[in-house]
């Protein structure tokens, strides 16, 4: 279940230098930049942070030879500035946000995958209340139309919307294999990505708070990083890309290292299809 990292090369190659002090990786998930980095910049100390408690066991494990140039920490990265004060740091020299979810998180039974007949969790964090249950059970035909249009550019989300809550009134909507069927029913394969994967990305967003959380993580990362200070993020689709794209160009203390995303070679996209979707954008304080 090793998780393969997008972009290792790119982020390494744009994000850090010799002169990196500090270095923040907001979604340590399987470690696989920070390991890299760490293994590279002898003078660096990390700060991981994730808000998924598997998440930070696996990378406690990984980065075990690195102990005492680490500091792991569960949270979430809508809190950096919280998270980082805490431990009595004001200013970094260098982020990554990594938005993408790992194979541990799809693989794991919590309700991520089309065929996951597990309880439908979607949540990153298991100490937060709000499920993928709640949403598909429990919200009206406009807020599910609402959140698939808004956070899935899904154009059949009225149909999907109407099947959801016809079915729920027979029985509720238990598991990910379930969902996955009824979207099925009203949405036909047309192309190479999967029928379900708008309306699962709609609802794991609302489930985490992931564009608004991203908006403020993102902003006060800016704000805290030291001049020539450089902030990485990967994103996976178009919402995502374009909170961060309007960051950086709308920041009057930043400027934009990477003109147009970074994206994966077709070596790596045949390695790791993961990859295909991923973009990377570098700003770098001035």
């Amino acid at each position: 279940m090793d998780h393969v990292p997008v972009l290792l090369e790119e982020v390494s190659n744009n994000l850090v230098s010799e002169k990196t002090r500090i270095f923040v990786d907001a979604t340590i998930g399987g470690a696989g930049h920070s390991s890299l980095i760490l293994h590279r910049y002898n003078n660096l100390k990390l700060i991981a942070i994730d808000a998924d408690e598997q998440a930070l066991e696996i990378a406690t494990k990984r980065l075990g030879p690195f102990e005492d140039r680490i500091k792991l920490i569960r949270g979430n990265f809508r809190d950096l500035k919280m998270i980082l004060s805490s431990i009595d740091i004001f200013s970094i020299d260098c982020v990554l946000f990594d938005l993408g979810l790992s194979t541990y998180q799809i693989k794991g039974k919590r309700g991520f995958s089309f065929n996951d007949d597990a309880f439908l969790d979607m949540r990153m964090d298991n100490r937060e209340s709000l499920t993928a249950y709640d949403v598909v059970n429990s919200y009206s035909y406009d807020d599910l139309k609402g959140i698939m249009e808004d956070y899935g550019e899904e154009y059949k989300a009225y149909k999907i919307a109407k099947a959801i809550v016809e079915e729920r009134g027979k029985h509720p909507i238990k598991t990910a294999k379930e969902l996955c069927k009824i979207i099925l029913k009203v949405k036909r394969k047309t192309g190479r990505i999967h029928p379900a994967t708008k309306a699962f990305q709609a609802i794991r967003i609302e489930v985490n708070g992931e564009l608004k959380n991203l908006t403020t993580g993102v902003t006060d990362a800016v704000d805290i990083l030291t001049p020539k200070g450089r902030i990485g993020v990967i994103s996976f689709h178009s919402l995502e890309d374009r909170i961060v794209k309007n960051i950086f160009n709308s920041s009057s203390t930043l400027r934009v290292v990477t003109k147009k995303p970074i994206q994966a070679e077709r070596e790596e996209v045949k390695t790791n299809p993961n990859s295909r979707s991923a973009k990377f954008r570098v700003a770098e304080k001035e």
